[in-house]
């Protein structure tokens, strides 16, 4: 019977300690660092915003796209609708979607 409650102690002796000591490894590791993005409220016009503004303001949206979309309205006129921005070459239904709100035509 002894030996039944030794057992048991030395088990729950070490279940305790393997506790502990996750709990501290946790606290150990530093948490990571989340960096705010900085999200803008401007409105961007497509007719007449510039490759840096268009850059600068539009999600997924680098040099190359933002020079397309200066290109396409330069060569097709003005866009009608914020839909036409998917006429540009480089720029899908999901670019679009995460921007729609910040663009305008008018």
């Amino acid at each position: 019977m002894s030996k039944m409650h030794l057992a048991a102690l030395l088990f729950s002796c070490l279940t305790a300690f393997s506790f502990n000591a996750a709990a501290v490894e946790s606290k150990a590791q530093p948490e990571p660092v989340v960096e705010a993005q900085q999200v803008s409220s401007a409105v961007v016009n497509l007719n007449t915003a510039d490759v840096a503004t268009l850059q600068a303001e539009l999600v997924g949206i680098g040099e190359v796209k933002a020079q397309a979309i200066v290109d396409h309205r330069t060569s097709n006129g003005p866009f009608a609708s914020v839909d036409e921005l998917l006429e540009v070459k480089g720029i899908g239904p999901a670019t679009l979607e995460k921007n729609r709100t910040r663009l305008s035509v008018n």
